[in-house]
């Protein structure tokens, strides 16, 4: 039952090479179809072309180079980033019956001088390498002698200085084309803007490439906001709301991501805390027991998370504002890979963006600082937005989406329209007044105006002699805020491009004012719930399979399968989603296969998979049904 070693590679690269890809797909992965764009993928990697590939988190990128790695003879070179995550990803391999190795620094001299000669003796299908390690020569050198036949770059998007994630390592890839010229390459990555796509295709070199983007859009992940109110007893009722499944919560200091694995640890909830200050050892060993399903929650910074391999992931909680909404599309993406339902939850405050606004203002370069403001109202915005909220994502990326998406808290329960004509004037009149001292000013002072606020910017421009001074004092500066940026959104107002973002009326607001108009705004948002939306799904899939579940007695056969499966992933030191995923069990608990060709036929199960797990899992299900 075990899975196939590094020392049994060899007997596997005998195998023949003229499998089709479906049938490779089936053999190999258990899958009888391929997911939207990776057919047509990995035909152009067989013939040999330059491909860049955009696909989001779940969207089957690694495949495109895995599959064609079986296929065709020679060594498929995989850069990955985050050298933790190599064995797992090899180790998923080699259960499905894959040779595949990795060469890092975590590996003692002698291991390493063993995989090199079992590379050497074309033992392996693909090889994983940290950029780092490519950029030394004598690692180049030995790439020549090991018949490469094509470079995959994962998370390609670390190589543009725009992109969320820039690693100058990155940029020494660039070399890999002149050391390998006629060795084709394909760039992955899951989130790029236009400008980092471009970045991407100029600076790897790539030649006529084929380019694949496909949909942004993760309709198995619904998307909440809520105040920062009880922030972490509401946080507590959605984690144990979603027992015993495990997610990420995303603080923005160490600080932060300590004290809340701290305090979910005692109140029962196993966590961890992950953040680049930890000691390496820790900090690997924390993410894997989170990887391995040890513990329920990791609480961690940004440095968590990129290229994780976990699909089972069922949610994803910023307790703080994500600077920019790519890192938050990133960051949310890690939840659902499997393509089952997951929630995304944000906490949000206006003193969370204050407090952001103040480290962008430290900044040296007026660039900088034009960017980061320009990211922050960016989020901001997607925060208090009132409408669809997967629509303003992928509105980010450049992609249009029509409709209410039935999985955001906006789309889910419509915040009303209340007549706020009264506030709306004030603030427009407001603005007016200070227009007319000669110059515009951002939101922050026209609030402080409003609440009667002698700063000394207003009592430099003598901003607490106009008649509207103080007149807002009834309503508290977070409300006048989020006034202030309805009216933006409405278009009564626009906001001037830059690091100060001036404020103007439009011709809109112009006759709102001149004729008294009525002014309709989007209501507050109300008080987080308890759990936070709890159990209440969005997308109709999800809720399909809930019932389905709830009808059939499948969840508990998917947790006594969901059991088996860790008993076997402890005893092989493996994570459990290498033995199979949770979409593979559910399909299981839900078809409860009787034999070894029923069990074949479930997405998910290869043929050594079959051949290693399948006695256990037929055996389970068998005894299930007897005592039902």
């Amino acid at each position: 039952m075990n899975p196939v070693s590094e020392g049994e590679a060899a007997e596997l690269v005998g195998a023949p090479f003229d499998l089709e890809p479906l049938a490779a797909l089936k053999k190999f992965f258990g899958f009888e179809s391929f997911r939207p764009l990776q057919e047509a993928i990995v035909g152009d990697v067989l013939a040999g072309r330059d491909v860049f590939a955009l696909l989001p988190t779940g969207g089957g990128k690694s495949l495109c180079y895995q599959l064609p790695a079986v296929m065709r003879p020679g060594l498929t070179v995989v850069v990955s980033p985050l050298i933790a995550l190599m064995k797992d990803q090899v180790d998923g391999l080699l259960a499905a019956g894959i040779p595949a190795t990795f060469l890092n620094s975590s590996l003692e001299p002698g291991e390493v001088r063993r995989r090199q000669r079992g590379l050497e003796r074309s033992e392996f299908h693909l090889l994983y390498l940290a950029p780092e390690r490519l950029a030394l020569p004598h690692v180049r050198d030995e790439l020549a002698g090991w018949n490469v036949a094509r470079f995959a770059i994962d998370e390609a998007h670390c190589i543009s200085e725009w992109g969320h994630d820039f690693r100058p390592e990155y940029r020494r890839l660039a070399e890999l084309r002149e050391a390998f010229p006629d060795v084709p390459m394909l760039a992955l990555t899951a989130t790029a803007t236009d400008r980092v796509r471009q970045d991407i295709l100029a600076l790897l070199g790539l030649r006529d490439p084929r380019c694949y983007a496909a949909s942004f859009n993760r309709p198995n992940l619904t998307y909440r906001v809520v105040p920062k109110r009880d922030t972490y007893r509401t946080l507590l009722a959605f984690v144990r709301a979603r027992a015993p499944e495990s997610g990420i919560v995303y603080a923005a200091s160490r600080r932060g991501a300590e004290e809340l694995a701290a305090k979910l640890s005692a109140d029962g909830i196993p966590a961890l805390p992950y953040h680049a200050g930890l000691d390496p050892g820790v900090r690997s060993r924390n993410q894997e027991r989170f990887v391995r399903d040890d513990v329920r929650a990791i609480c961690a910074t940004v440095a968590f998370g990129m290229g994780i391999d976990k699909p089972n992931v069922r949610f994803v909680v910023h307790y703080d504002l994500p600077k920019n909404l790519e890192g938050y599309y990133q960051e949310t993406g890690r939840a659902g890979r499997d393509g089952l339902p997951a929630d995304c939850l944000l906490f949000f405050s206006a003193g969370d963006a204050a407090k952001q606004r103040v480290f962008i203002d430290e900044k040296s370069s007026e660039a900088e600082r034009a960017l980061a403001l320009r990211q922050l109202r960016q989020m901001v915005d997607y925060a208090e937005r009132a409408g669809c909220r997967r629509r303003a994502l992928l509105a980010y990326f450049g992609e249009r989406f029509e409709g209410a998406c039935a999985a955001c808290d906006n789309c889910l329960e419509p915040r009303a329209l209340v007549d706020e004509t009264l506030a709306a004037h004030k603030f427009l009149s407001c603005v007016v007044r200070i227009r007319r001292r000669g110059f515009g000013v951002g939101l922050h002072h026209v609030v402080d105006v409003l609440l009667g606020r002698a700063t000394p910017n207003v009592q430099r421009w003598e901003h607490d002699y106009l008649s509207t001074f103080g007149i807002g004092k009834d309503l508290s500066r977070e409300r006048w805020l989020g006034i202030g940026r309805e009216l933006v959104r409405a278009g009564f107002l626009r906001q001037a491009p830059g690091a100060i973002s001036v404020l103007e009326l439009t011709e809109r607001g112009r006759t709102v004012l001149a004729e008294r108009a009525t002014v309709m705004l989007p209501a507050a948002a109300a008080p987080a719930p308890r759990g936070a939306g709890a159990r209440r799904r969005g997308a109709p899939e999800r809720a399909a399979a809930e019932r389905g579940a709830a009808s059939s007695g499948e969840a508990e056969t998917f947790e006594l399968l969901r059991a088996l499966r860790k008993r076997i992933a402890d005893e092989r030191d493996v994570p459990a989603y290498v033995i199979f995923p949770d979409a593979t069990l559910r399909a299981m608990a839900r078809e409860l296969p009787r034999n070894a060709t029923e069990l074949r036929a479930i997405p998910g199960v290869g043929d050594k998979k079959l051949s290693a797990f399948g006695d256990a899992f037929l055996a389970e299900i068998g005894r299930l049904r007897e005592s039902s």
